[in-house]
């Protein structure tokens, strides 16, 4: 690899209109010039994020997306064919726990250099970026994490446009830069750190601290300085643009087929539902299987939203005791998800068989739920667990897959239901596993440990929804564990199940904390449990955060 790199430069577009994007600049940057390059028409403009297998990769790609610019993860090896057709417009390299130096490190391939597109590496994606250009890295004699204040030392750099001379970062690295490439020079740095940011006449810039975390306040600043400034986005990525690209590749996918959709009342199937609904018209049926794992009164409540709202025509099936059936005796959580999608594609294959010839299957699958269900988009990354909807399925489905929501993070999929005018108390129900209820019982499903949780859980969320929080919670619930405890009920001894309340805070369920619910309000529903809800004797609340546990028991 040559250290010598092409000067990168952005010319303006002589007939680009003055977007979105222009206005949240200069809004931040005052009157200063922003670059404006328009991308190939039809072509929406990415930035390839190159995993490195950093726990906040995920973290940056919604930075970057919340500045109305498309962001894409792709393993650190992936090749160039792929990138090419993403249209990339800049590259960022992840942080990760690697160490340059170590004989299996993951490093750039050498495209992402040689493309002469703008680069922004971020703590190890700089060391990795420093080694291959020629610099040194070395294990730092006194390691940085947390709290820094970060001081600039160029009046130049694009990266700083509008921002203070000194501002607070977020430092988390033992490695530091010893010597820096040819052609590159110190934009910033910390008491620790000579070389906390630095750059080249080419675009290329490497940034010790992590500017995707909330830690560092002016992070996002310099996230749209990156991609305005140094990539020339246009931003682009907007709800009614998705929409519009949806409708086209969804129309263009099904032909003449027809498609069934798996309904299950939440925002991502009655999204995915809508997107379709207008690419194909009649050749959609909607299917909602009740599988005998939704909360109380979910099913009736479903019909009625779903009628009312989508207008669509849509397949009620009752399959309750199929499910309970496969699911006897079971107790391995993995297992149980197995069984479920498995009886679920079974079911839908026999309403789809009744309407004849079905060729697509339309489903809610999310980003995260890629994430967590693949082995890695690294070779360091683990798989957690499997998704109902993307490694519960079986291999020898009939149907092909239509998933317009798969890159989308959960608060993306929100604005784009408003985009298309479904109304809020769908758009901001609580996110359901489709497991439903099976994973939130411990141990073997019954249908009477299923009428137990339905009665908890119920109490759970009208406590919740009183207290006005529903909406500022990720997730609120309760869980049925496999403990029984001695209780205490007038003067008579009682041997009852232990329930669980688990109230989380989250962006994107990729990492959460547990809620500081007040303690009045676990007093009612703890009160209302144990009074109401027979065979429970005691209520615990889940004070664990993710990680190191996940947001669902199983």
């Amino acid at each position: 690899m040559e250290n010598e790199l092409q000067s990168h430069r952005i010319t303006a577009s002589d007939d680009v209109e003055v977007s979105a994007y222009l206005e949240i600049a200069r809004e931040l940057h005052g009157d200063q010039p922003v670059v404006e390059l328009k991308p190939p028409p039809g072509k929406r403009e990415t930035i390839v994020l190159i995993d490195f297998g950093s726990q906040y990769s995920m973290l940056i790609a919604r930075r970057v997306r919340e500045c109305h610019v498309y962001c894409e993860l792709v393993p650190y090896d992936t090749p160039w064919e792929k990138i090419a057709s993403l249209n990339p417009r800049g590259f960022i390299l992840s942080g990760g726990p690697a160490s340059v130096y170590d004989s299996e490190a993951p490093l750039a391939l050498s495209y992402i250099y040689e493309s002469h597109l703008p680069v922004m590496g971020i703590c190890y994606g700089m060391q990795a970026m420093v080694y291959q250009l020629g610099g040194e890295v070395a294990s730092g004699a006194k390691h940085e994490y947390g709290h820094a204040i970060l001081h600039v030392s160029s009046e130049n750099c694009p990266l700083f446009a509008g921002l203070p001379p000194s501002l607070p970062v977020w430092m988390s690295h033992g490695d530091q830069i010893m010597q820096m490439p040819p052609g590159f020079k110190a934009l910033a740095y910390t008491e620790n750190s000579p070389f906390a940011i630095i750059g080249s006449d080419s675009g290329i810039f490497g940034l010790q601290f992590h500017p995707e975390v909330s830690h560092t306040p002016q992070g996002r600043a310099i996230f749209q300085n990156f991609l305005y400034r140094v990539c020339g986005c246009q931003g682009n990525w907007t709800s009614a643009n998705f929409i519009a690209e949806s409708v086209d590749k969804i129309r263009e996918q099904v032909g003449d087929g027809r498609v069934v959709c798996a309904l299950s009342g939440g925002v991502d199937s009655a999204v995915t539902a809508t997107l379709v609904d207008p690419a194909i018209g009649n050749k959609l049926t909607c299917i909602f299987i009740n599988n005998g794992l939704l909360r109380r009164e979910e099913p009736e409540r479903v019909l009625n939203v779903f009628k009312r709202n989508l207008k669509m025509d849509i397949v009620y099936v009752d399959a309750t005791d199929r499910f309970l059936e496969q699911l006897k005796g079971v107790i391995d959580p993995e297992a149980k998800r197995q069984l479920i999608g498995n009886e679920f594609i079974e079911v839908f294959e026999e309403e789809a068989a009744k309407l004849g010839k079905v060729d697509f299957l339309a489903q809610g699958t999310l980003y995260p739920d890629v994430i967590e269900s693949t082995s890695a988009q690294t070779k360091a990354s683990a798989k957690i667990k499997s998704h109902h909807n993307v490694g519960g399925l079986p291999t020898r489905m009939k149907f092909t897959l239509i998933e317009p929501l798969r890159y989308l993070f959960k608060d993306e999929v929100r604005e784009v239901g408003l985009a298309l005018g479904l109304p809020e108390d769908m758009i901001w129900r609580q996110p359901f596993p489709g497991p439903g209820l099976a994973i939130r019982i411990i141990g073997e499903v019954t249908k009477d440990k299923l009428e137990i949780l339905r009665a908890a859980d119920w109490i759970v969320m009208n406590e919740i929804k009183k207290a006005k929080l529903y909406r500022q919670l990720w997730q609120s619930f309760a869980v049925l564990t496999d403990v029984k405890s001695v209780g205490v009920m007038g003067d008579y001894r009682t041997y009852g199940y232990l329930i669980a309340v688990r109230a989380i805070n989250s962006e994107d369920a990729m990492t959460a904390d547990w809620a500081r619910l007040p303690y009045d309000l676990l007093a009612r529903i703890s009160d209302r449990i144990v009074n109401e809800v027979p065979n429970v004797n005691r209520v615990v609340y889940d004070i664990t955060s993710k990680p190191p546990a996940t947001i669902e028991w199983e």
